[in-house]
């Protein structure tokens, strides 16, 4: 892949055969970053477990301290009262069976969460196919599927993410923005590091961090040590 001049530049700060600290990546990766718009800063964490097997999955939520620096659109499948609470609480969209036509034929997903009441996942599972691939799919696990929708939409706006495992068994999220600064970066990663910790399954057998990077959207990577990140 041919990168540019300021990511070649950038590069050269870090030295991809070491492993850092957790202050001293984030102060990297902020010092890498050279992009004209505020970017994102993931983190992007390899466990020791197999996602094919349902005692070894690790999904969870977290609420980051200073937030991600982005706003989510929350919709909220609810009706009655629950309905009225969530437009109360700052819900964007509130609906029931009259969106699904909306989302599955029309192709409207200006949405980036979905809460929904554990009486309503009757409806939300006929959009299955839909919000899944996208992972939209409200889950008791990560708090969005729930009674209190006050408080699942009032997390949501406070900087609540979701962290779950890919194929290959890597958690990707995002733990901020460059203009946070390595500060509240590092706080936001430690909340995070201290879920994922927390979420160890039982089953997982030998070294459960194996690895851990973090980058800005267009920098390079840069290397913590999973022994210290914990």
């Amino acid at each position: 892949m041919k990168r540019g001049k300021k990511y070649i530049e950038a590069a050269k700060l870090v030295d991809r055969s070491s492993l850092y600290d957790t202050n001293e990546a984030f102060d990297l990766v902020v010092k890498a970053s050279s992009a004209k718009f505020d970017e994102t800063v993931e983190a992007h964490i390899k466990l020791g477990v197999d996602s094919r097997h349902a005692d070894q999955q690790v999904r969870g939520a977290v609420v980051l301290p200073h937030g991600t620096g982005k706003t989510h659109r929350v919709l909220v499948f609810a009706k009655g009262a629950k309905a009225d609470e969530a437009l109360a609480a700052g819900a964007d969209f509130v609906g029931a069976e009259d969106l699904i036509p909306r989302i599955q034929n029309e192709g409207w997903f200006e949405f980036d969460v979905v809460v929904a009441t554990p009486d309503m996942m009757g409806v939300v599972g006929r959009l299955g196919r839909v919000l899944g691939p996208k992972g939209l799919m409200p889950n008791p696990k990560a708090g969005t599927v729930t009674m209190d929708v006050t408080k699942a939409i009032n997390d949501i706006k406070a900087g609540k993410i979701e962290y779950r495992l890919d194929k290959t068994n890597i958690i990707h999220v995002p733990v901020g923005k460059v203009s946070f600064g390595q500060e509240k970066l590092q706080e936001n990663f430690s909340t995070l590091m201290s879920a994922i910790i927390k979420a160890k399954p039982a089953a997982a057998k030998g070294q459960y961090l194996r690895s851990i990077s973090v980058s800005s959207t267009m920098g390079p990577g840069v290397k913590i040590n999973p022994a210290k990140a914990e």
